[in-house]
């Protein structure tokens, strides 16, 4: 018996749980979970399976990780989450496992600040180092790409992708994509700059976030249909490699982004 697991804890005998791990009184780890070293589990969590959790997590008390879909077309198929290293999970959690019918695996990265009641649906992909607010809440297929930060109550709809280093603004309500550096806030979400701040303190460059600007006033401010903008901004990467990822990001919007 791993005498860091408190006695109270269910767990099923098919669970793969490293020796180092520490769960709390009255969890549940079901049939398919897998968790690596250094991670701690709190009190009354439940984890279903198939669900994969990396190293040196923090789960809090009373999240629920792996469980089905909230999709009425999902009919029992084998889909997964996967949770990577270093992730802070807060209090009433709940991340659902993909569908067949996409991914099939809702897949959360490295280095991941969740805060308490936050949903991640079905088939999202979260990228690394990103902030879930309060009570963020993710519909499925959503994409949310490195640096991204969520404000409390924020709402993305399905299939919407966030680009990197965006900040949305408390309560925002997303209905198409958010292209990365940019804040968004509103209902539904309107553009509002750049996160000058989040850059700053990400070690960018005064002379990178003024060319970040420039191309945020080429998307928004000159004018421009997107695909003249698309195509100015791709001309500008040749100066500045960072905005490469958006002129990336413009090429494979599919919802089209907030205006």
């Amino acid at each position: 018996m791993n005498s860091k697991i408190h006695p109270t804890a269910i767990i099923d005998p098919k669970a793969e749980i490293d020796t180092s791990v520490e769960i709390g009184a009255y969890s549940i780890v079901e049939s398919g979970v897998r968790i690596d070293s250094g991670t701690t589990i709190a009190s009354h969590v439940i984890l279903q399976g198939p669900t994969t959790i990396g190293k040196n997590n923090k789960i809090f008390q009373y999240a629920s990780l792996g469980a089905a879909p909230q999709d009425k077309k999902y009919a029992g198929e084998s889909t997964t989450l996967e949770i990577g290293d270093n992730n802070t999970i807060r209090e009433f959690c709940t991340f659902n496992r993909g569908t067949a019918e996409d991914k099939g695996v809702t897949k959360i990265g490295d280095n991941n600040w969740v805060m308490a009641y936050v949903h991640i649906a079905h088939d999202c992909q979260i990228g690394n180092h990103t902030i879930l607010a309060n009570n963020s809440s993710l519909a499925g297929h959503v994409e949310m790409n490195d640096y991204a930060i969520l404000g409390g109550f924020t709402l993305i709809h399905q299939f919407c992708k966030v680009g990197a280093h965006v900040i949305t603004a408390v309560g925002s309500v997303i209905f198409k994509d958010i292209p990365p550096y940019v804040t968004a806030a509103g209902y539904d979400a309107k553009p509002h700059g750049i996160n000058s701040e989040g850059l700053k303190r990400r070690g960018f460059s005064p002379e990178v976030i003024t060319q970040i600007k420039r191309a945020y006033k080429v998307l928004y401010r000159n004018g421009l249909s997107l695909e003249e903008a698309k195509q100015e901004i791709l001309l500008m990467n040749a100066s500045c490699p960072e905005l490469k990822i958006l002129s990336e990001f413009l090429g494979i919007t599919t919802r089209g982004i907030i205006r």
